[in-house]
């Protein structure tokens, strides 16, 4: 399969297993590909499973068109029970009796779809004057919060048994489950927590499309490179250029050249479909280079 030291440039899907950290599955990922840098769009907690999308090699590159993209989860909640950090591994603040019918449960759910204001979870890894929240949460300082705007695309109850609870979510990104999962309990008054959670969807990727670590390592290094999605997969339905020949050598440059194209971002190719990088074309037709893709 020729030089097995060529670069590795690529996405590839992992099915993220309970236990590890985004990071460890992403490190194991690159030793398994061989590739130089890796990166993911996005991190799942440790008790969390499910899509996580890594961009090796050059497509580390365009990692971050997906920060924004909506995600999909199926979410475990249990009810009577609400812990501190709003899922199974916190201090449990209180309990309560579970007498909540099924009809009162679509009601509430109801009142969490369309665009909401979502108050973050105290252990959330976002930034107050450049310390995430759960540094003073595990400090047991109290540091004010602010909500967010979201938007909750779909909430579908699966299945209710007792006080277990799965849902089906459809989400705008910077959404806490687990917080939704709180909010909820204590919309019904009895509280809750996350008990388990796995991504189904980022953006236009599917669990469906992943592979375990586990798969990925009894396969031969040429069959672990087949697996890659290329880079332009992460720019997901950005509209499409083609230069040609001379406009792409300049372009490869970091050049900016006149192109007949309505104003936008866009995903450039040459005329032989090789992917050169991202532009953004401005109101005068002028195609300036954002981020070129370095080919060997």
């Amino acid at each position: 399969m020729g030089n097995t030291h060529a670069a590795v440039n690529g996405v590839l899907l992992i099915d993220k297993p309970v236990g590890p950290s985004s990071n460890a599955v992403l490190q194991r990922a690159k030793r398994l590909l061989g590739a130089r840098r890796a990166g993911h769009t996005g991190t799942l907690d440790p008790l969390a499973s499910g899509l996580l999308v890594i961009g090796l090699g050059e497509a580390t590159k365009f990692a971050e068109t997906l920060l924004g993209a909506d995600k999909a989860y199926r979410a475990r909640v249990k009810l009577g029970e609400r812990t501190d950090t709003g899922d199974a591994e916190g201090v449990v603040l209180g309990r309560s009796a579970v007498t909540v019918a099924r009809g009162e449960l679509l009601a509430v759910l109801d009142r969490f779809r369309g665009e909401i204001e979502q108050l973050p979870p105290l252990y959330a890894a976002i930034k107050h004057r450049g310390r995430p929240l759960y540094a003073y949460a595990r400090r047991g300082e109290s540091v004010p919060r602010t909500s967010r705007r979201i938007v909750i695309r779909r909430l579908e109850l699966e299945k209710f048994e007792g006080d277990r609870v799965l849902l089906s979510i459809e989400c705008s990104k910077g959404t806490y489950i687990r917080a939704l999962a709180d909010d909820i309990g204590m919309a019904l008054g009895c509280g809750a927590h996350l008990a388990g959670l796995e991504r189904t969807a980022v953006g236009p990727f599917r669990l469906g499309q992943s592979i375990t670590l586990e798969a990925l390592e009894t396969l031969a290094p040429a069959e672990r490179r087949e697996r890659l999605l290329p880079p332009e997969a992460l720019l997901g339905s950005r509209p499409r250029l083609t230069l040609e020949a001379p406009l792409a050598a300049k372009f490869r440059q970091g050049q900016a050249v006149s192109v007949a194209c309505a104003s936008g971002r866009v995903a450039v190719f040459g005329e032989d479909g090789m992917f050169l990088g991202t532009g953004e074309v401005d109101a005068d037709r002028t195609l300036q280079p954002k981020r070129l893709v370095a080919l060997h």
